[in-house]
């Protein structure tokens, strides 16, 4: 088990993984053979979660896994079990509320006994012409190719939702940041996860565990979020374990709008402000939002380079709606992904560095205080001393997994 080796091989997995856990995925030549599962039978009526099909992408034998990671020395002999990846599609709800079809991948190690589930959000994937990028394409240079297979042949299930705009349902614009999706869809590729565990006699042990930076970070709350509100009934979280994350949306727009510093977000905050514009059905012209020619410039690309300065980015009427709180549309599409403010139950750590320039220390700051003095007794802040948003991963990556390992003991 990965957590009872030496700090040496912990660190060669960490540095490993961290490098792997930010990085976009490469393309890969497959050479294994695509065999179809058994498709469930759609209701007239289909509800979320429902498994769709399943397609087996291939077998990995712990010497394929650490063929992966041979560059890591010592990191081989953390692999325990081989794995299969299969791609699983599901129903799931668009932002507009009508049933899609969305996929993602599982990871299943081979081993007669009972595992948990682990559920993975990916960080941000921006779109890509030249094909799909998501978990369920198991690219070779990807996250979930290596890093989180080696996660699984510890001894987890891993669902790796790609989340809508990405895999089958990639044809539907990504709601980039938008909480209710993001966890809608995650928590519907953990029930067709279940599903198809049940049809393959892959034994679960009832515990779940939720992880994901950046983006994955953000998810992963807004995940934990809504099973704790609303789907208790359905799945308990054993632990949640989400780094750097933009929980708390409001108070990142006025820091965004209020800064005369440059920022080198703020062309993925754009993708951001697109997203709520069209999901929120505020639906202005992106003039309202950004000054020329840069809103020309986005309405052709929203992905193009834009000025570090928000003053010269954003318009001044849409900066002054914003901080003197008047834009009461866009306040409201702010408030709406505000998940810093609530009462988990289940244990919580926020891991987020210190100094991350690209997603504040200050939201995971803002949700331990607030969790706190909501009454929250298993909330802890888990500072990464000194570390930005890319430097932190490796810590993070080392960190979370000793975080879940305390309450998988059965891996121990």
């Amino acid at each position: 088990m990965i957590f009872n080796k030496s700090r040496f091989q912990l660190r060669s997995l960490a540095w490993f993984l961290g490098l792997t856990l930010l990085v976009a995925p490469a393309p890969s030549c497959k050479k294994d053979v695509t065999q179809p599962e058994p498709t469930a039978t759609t209701p007239s009526a289909p509800q979320t979660g429902q498994l769709l099909s399943s397609t087996l992408i291939g077998e990995y034998s712990t010497s394929d896994l650490a063929g992966r990671i041979a560059e890591v020395p010592l990191a081989g002999a953390l692999i325990k079990y081989p794995i299969k990846a299969y791609k699983l599609t599901y129903n799931t709800l668009n932002t507009d509320g009508k049933v899609i079809t969305a996929s993602g991948a599982l990871l299943v190690p081979v081993v007669q006994q009972p595992l948990a589930l682990l559920s993975y959000q990916h960080g941000t994937i921006q779109p890509s012409s030249s094909g799909d990028n998501g978990p369920s394409a198991y690219r070779q240079g990807s996250d979930i190719w290596s890093a989180v297979s080696v996660l699984a042949s510890t001894g987890y299930i891993v669902s790796a939702p790609d989340y809508i705009g990405y895999g089958a349902s990639k044809a539907y614009p990504h709601p980039y940041e938008h909480a209710a999706s993001l966890a809608s869809a995650s928590l519907d590729m953990m029930r067709a996860a279940r599903h198809f565990c049940e049809q393959q006699k892959v034994q679960l042990n009832q515990k779940n565990f939720l992880l994901g930076y950046s983006e994955g970070g953000f998810a992963t709350l807004a995940l934990h979020k809504l099973i704790e509100e609303k789907y208790a009934n359905e799945f308990a979280v054993t632990a949640c374990a989400p780094g750097a994350g933009a929980y708390h949306k409001s108070a990142f727009a006025e820091y965004i709008l209020n800064s005369d510093k440059p920022l080198n977000f703020l062309s993925t905050y754009v993708w951001v402000l697109d997203t709520y514009n069209r999901v929120y059905g505020i639906n202005r012209l992106l003039s309202y939002y950004f000054k020329a020619p840069y809103a020309t410039q986005l309405q052709a690309n929203m992905f193009s380079d834009v000025p570090d300065y928000p003053s010269q980015l954003f318009t001044d009427s849409f900066r002054s709606g914003v901080l003197q709180k008047t834009d009461a549309k866009m306040l409201a599409a702010f408030r709406d992904n505000d998940i810093y403010d609530w009462k988990p139950t289940a244990p919580l750590a926020l891991f987020h560095g210190t100094a991350d320039d690209y997603v504040p220390f200050f939201n995971s700051q803002d949700a331990y205080n607030a969790m706190q003095a909501r009454g929250a007794k298993q909330v802890e802040l888990r500072p990464i001393q000194g570390g930005n948003h890319f430097t932190s991963v490796a810590t993070y990556t080392l960190a979370v997994y000793a975080f879940i390992s305390q309450y998988n003991t059965e891996l121990k």
